[in-house]
């Protein structure tokens, strides 16, 4: 499974963003697809997941009610709406697939097994 993140860029506080995950060599609606980010200094963090059995989706709190994942299955791709973005959500993120979403609480644990490379999101005060 190969996955490519993008859809980052430069935004202000306020702003929105998409962002993609693309796959190739996978059909990724057999997949949970997880997105995470990691700021510099600091440890990646679960922000988002979409169970595949299901469709049932998770939230990290630093972002319930502003971010919201789907899934388009006729391209192949999933995606992370971003609206109201803050500066604290500047970080590279990147999405990953597994079997399923693996959670412990509200955190979304960082064990997935397939990850695509990152794009960078960076949101000026």
């Amino acid at each position: 499974v190969q996955l490519q993140a993008s859809g980052g860029g430069l935004v202000q506080t306020g702003a929105s963003l998409r962002l993609s995950c693309a796959a190739s060599g996978a059909v990724l609606k057999y997949y949970a697809i997880g997105w995470f980010r990691q700021a510099p200094g600091k440890e990646r963090e679960g922000v988002s997941c979409m169970d595949s059995s299901d469709g049932r989706t998770y939230y990290a709190d630093s972002v319930k009610g502003r971010f919201t994942i789907s899934r388009d299955n006729a391209k192949n791709t999933v995606y992370l709406q971003m609206n109201s973005l803050k500066p604290e959500d500047t970080a590279v993120y990147y999405c990953a697939a597994d079997s399923g979403c693996t959670r412990i609480g509200n955190t979304i644990l960082s064990v997935m097994d397939y990850w695509g490379k990152g794009t960078q999101v960076t949101v000026s005060s």
